[in-house]
């Protein structure tokens, strides 16, 4: 049993290597959504998760991906798009696209959480992919190129640490904050009702959009192979960081509070 245990441990760690913001980040995005959830939308949140927070819950797709059997849920985290399209194309690609990817499955999951049918294991998997999807979509190298893999393919040095674009995305920047996800939240949560109720309105192809042209300039401030990036790079992107921390939150809630309206 405890070798079991240690292998599965194992496992789950290797697991949250350079996937999605990471365990804080995802967290940090749960903690501010829950703030702004309706008193509806908790209780029924309450009747699918139990006493899982939206927050740890947020972490549950990654975790999962130490098991096998749901290694077809890798490319719900994502969507790669080739460079240079204005907003008209870019949403005309969202609007046929076929793929399985972060669009398509973020919308299906939504769909499946409005049908009162679905049994309550699968509500549960398909709500705790609804805040992790959410999350990962405000994260810019998810909605990255197709040929470098979202960034991965771009190495860098964070400090002295070998590393990759997506990933110093995914975690790096924010671990570097050193603030657990409760101390983060807390320090980045102020937004005033009437710009949370625009963002909330905004359709979710405006949220990729917003991801992918943040990418682009996330690529051009890559200026040599294997750059050396450490305090000037946190000083330039750090607010970047936030916002779209802050922004993944806020429009999470509202689309919690409108699936269980």
């Amino acid at each position: 049993m405890i070798k079991r245990t240690s292998i599965l441990l194992l496992l789950l760690a290797i697991s949250l290597k350079g996937f999605s913001w990471g365990q804080t980040g995802h967290r940090v995005v749960g903690q501010i959504a829950n703030s702004y959830l309706s008193c509806k939308a908790k209780r029924n949140i309450r009747k699918i998760l139990g006493t899982e927070s939206v927050a740890i819950s947020s972490n549950w797709a990654d975790f999962i991906k130490s098991d096998t059997s749901y290694k077809y849920l890798d490319s719900w985290h994502y969507i790669n798009i080739k460079a240079g399209l204005n907003n008209t194309e870019f949403t005309n690609y969202l609007n046929n696209d076929k793929g399985t990817d972060a669009y398509t499955k973020l919308n299906f999951v939504i769909g499946e959480l409005k049908k009162k049918e679905v049994p309550l294991e699968q509500k549960r998997m398909y709500l705790r992919l609804l805040i992790h999807i959410a999350g990962d979509i405000h994260q810019p190298m998810h909605v990255g190129r197709l040929e470098d893999l979202g960034g991965n393919r771009i190495k860098a040095f964070w400090f002295a640490d070998a590393t990759n674009l997506h990933a110093l995305w995914d975690d790096k920047l924010i671990e570097y904050q050193k603030l657990s996800y409760t101390e983060y939240a807390t320090n980045i949560n102020h937004v005033s009702k009437a710009q949370r109720r625009e963002w909330q309105k905004q359709p979710m192809t405006e949220w990729f959009f917003e991801s992918y042209q943040l990418a682009e300039q996330l690529y051009a401030g890559i200026k040599q192979p294997e750059p050396r990036l450490s305090f000037r790079y946190n000083f330039d992107n750090v607010e970047m960081l936030n916002q779209q921390l802050l922004k993944g939150g806020v429009r999470l809630a509202g689309l919690l509070n409108e699936v269980f309206k």
